[in-house]
């Protein structure tokens, strides 16, 4: 539930505020926190997160703020239109205005390419005049472009939680001739790998895993990081008593010295996932090595169709070249930070343009769109008086 700051606490704050075990948590995170003071040379411990659903929780309801001074949570690569690659907007607003209907959902709308045709997004690319619409799912796709048979392509965009919606009626026969897709599904694993083994100037302590994106994956997904990296890993929920326990869990690991794999979110996340699922996108789909706006290719961090499905894809259908290792371009607009940011390589506060000449109103860079990227989380609600009196209502006595 989203609420807004000029309006109030909605009654959702409200029961978090008056929640007695958020003040024994946070306690616990602060006295657990001074015996790791020191440890193997470490006088602070960092946190990633790799879900911009849990970014939201911690920012909105200022979690940082309730952090003892040795413990810092860092937003990592939970935004899936944050780390789509600016090639494939720039495709399909060059089809758009050659009078092809674009579907799409609605954070991907107003997405900023590299406006190679003149035009930076999708939302510039209806304004003058393209068929553009938004719609909440791949069904709505489908059911629009069987009704009125005009050529159309939808452009898909996210983890592991959207591509099973996409590929079901791919693999079930329900796309209509007239209904294309460019397939730009991102795999969350390989991403994390390349941060634990790319990033060494943020040594990580703790990772909190994504809960949506483990629905699918099941937990089993996340069990490298402890095993290959030693670092505790936690899958949590949404709530903030959720992401406070995943912490919780994360520095008693790390003062125990044994890190390990623990599923907070069992109400939602199985170890082996949606099987049925994955089933879907091992049938639909393979793996591939695959671009990150800003980060470059990732191993087998993307979904391609294969071949027995290439007449839902729309890049072979309109004879367009996949985007590759050889062709790929740092494809962020000068001076942007996103690509630092999406990795936790920097703030989004330490972006010269963040709510300067990058706002909410005009987004300047990918992460600035989506309800999931980190600058746009925190325009809305970082340093806000949200989290001051998060830290008042608790009361901190330690």
């Amino acid at each position: 539930m989203v609420f807004s700051l000029s309006n109030g606490f909605s009654d959702v704050y409200s029961m978090f505020r008056r929640n007695p075990a958020m003040n024994d948590v946070v306690k616990v995170i602060h006295k657990l926190s001074r015996k790791i003071v020191g440890k193997k040379g470490e006088s602070t411990v960092k946190i990633m997160g790799f879900c911009g659903t849990h970014e939201w929780t911690i920012t909105s309801y200022g979690l940082r703020y309730l952090m003892p001074s040795n413990v810092e949570l860092i937003a990592g690569p939970g935004c899936p239109v944050c780390i789509t690659p600016a090639y494939y907007v720039d495709v399909v607003i060059k089809l758009a205005m050659s009078n092809i209907r674009i579907f799409t959902y609605g954070d991907a709308y107003k997405l900023p390419g590299l406006a190679r045709v003149g035009i930076r997004t999708l939302a510039e690319a209806r304004a003058r005049g393209a068929d553009i619409e938004v719609v909440y799912s791949m069904m709505d796709a489908v059911h629009i472009a069987k009704k009125d048979r005009k050529e159309s392509v939808f452009l898909a965009v996210g983890f592991e939680t959207t591509a099973p919606s996409v590929v079901a009626p791919v693999v079930q026969g329900k796309i209509p001739r007239n209904l294309t897709i460019i397939n730009v599904h991102r795999l969350t694993p390989p991403i994390a790998k390349y941060v634990f083994e790319n990033v060494p100037e943020i040594p990580l302590n703790g990772v909190i895993a994504p809960g949506h994106v483990s629905t699918i994956t099941g937990a089993n997904a996340w069990k490298f990081i402890p095993e290959e990296f030693g670092i505790p890993t936690v899958i949590a929920g949404f709530e903030p008593l959720d992401v406070l326990l995943a912490i919780l869990e994360i520095i008693r690991q790390i003062v125990e010295g044994k890190p390990k794999l623990v599923n907070e979110y069992s109400r939602a996340v199985s170890w082996s996932g949606n099987v049925k699922a994955q089933k879907l996108l091992n049938e639909c789909c393979e793996e591939v090595d695959a671009a990150w706006r800003g980060i470059g290719f990732i191993p087998k961090s993307g979904l391609m169709f294969k071949d027995k499905y290439s007449e839902v894809d729309a890049l072979k259908q309109y004879g367009i070249p996949e985007l590759t290792p050889d062709e790929w371009k740092y494809d962020l607009p000068s001076g942007c930070r996103c690509a630092d940011v999406t990795i936790g390589r920097s703030k989004p506060t330490d972006c010269r343009m963040f709510m300067k000449k990058c706002t909410l109103a005009n987004p300047y860079g990918p992460c600035m769109v989506s309800m999931e990227g980190a600058c746009t989380i925190w325009a809305k609600f970082g340093g806000s008086s949200l989290a001051a009196e998060v830290t008042r209502e608790v009361g901190l006595n330690i």
